[in-house]
């Protein structure tokens, strides 16, 4: 049977590739960068396992193959405008960051004030510029009223599609979010919004204010 947990970084990056999900040169690239055990309240032997860990305020740490396979889908690429909705303890926030690299912007947005600020903490470990890349607290409106982004990730789960963030993806854009039990792609197309659904995933739910 083979084991959830490895000893390094390296090793899980390793597994999750040999499982196909990681496939992507720069994100497997961001994968390794960007260590996991960087963004836990505590080391432990679970910092390396393929599984969800709790982080606080009944959040988690998603799972890193579940993390992989968003970003896939979600491609972000060199010099995009990121936002980042449920950013937790801050590691994907950071992910997104190294892949769309100084040209770009990630805006991480968290609505649990203690997590806000871990993840802050933990961003700054690899990132010094809150220019463009930052963790904000969750504002009345759901995600980043007034602006437009050319990708969109959500790591909770929402009943639908909200048409708040459908209106905040760009023309061309793409969003990640999970939907009941099922991740969801999502493209903008001028007026056409066209989804894939990949079922099989439980996520925290999204709470809109």
């Amino acid at each position: 049977m083979e084991s959830l947990g490895f000893m390094n970084n390296k090793d899980l990056i390793n597994s999750i590739k040999h499982k196909g999900i990681l496939k992507t040169e720069e994100i497997i690239k961001a994968f390794l960068r960007i260590d996991r055990k960087d963004f836990l309240r505590d080391e432990s032997f679970a910092t390396y396992y393929d599984t969800p860990l709790m982080i606080g305020k009944g959040q988690t740490n998603s799972q890193p193959s579940t993390v992989a396979f968003m970003l896939e889908l979600l491609q972000p690429q060199e010099g995009d405008k990121v936002l980042d909705i449920g950013s937790g303890s801050g590691w994907t926030t950071a992910l997104l960051c190294h892949l769309v690299k100084r040209e770009g912007k990630v805006i991480g947005i968290e609505r649990h004030k203690l997590l806000k600020e871990l993840g802050e903490k933990n961003l700054k470990k690899y990132f010094d510029s809150p220019r463009r890349c930052k963790i904000i607290m969750a504002r009345r409106e759901l995600g980043f009223e007034g602006e437009e982004f050319d990708k969109i990730l959500v790591s909770a789960s929402a009943p639908k599609i909200p048409k708040p963030l459908i209106k905040q993806l760009k023309n061309g854009g793409t969003m990640v979010i999970p939907i009941n039990e099922s991740i969801v792609k999502v493209t903008k197309n001028k007026d056409e919004i066209k989804t894939e659904e990949y079922p099989g995933y439980v996520f925290v739910p999204l709470i809109e204010n």
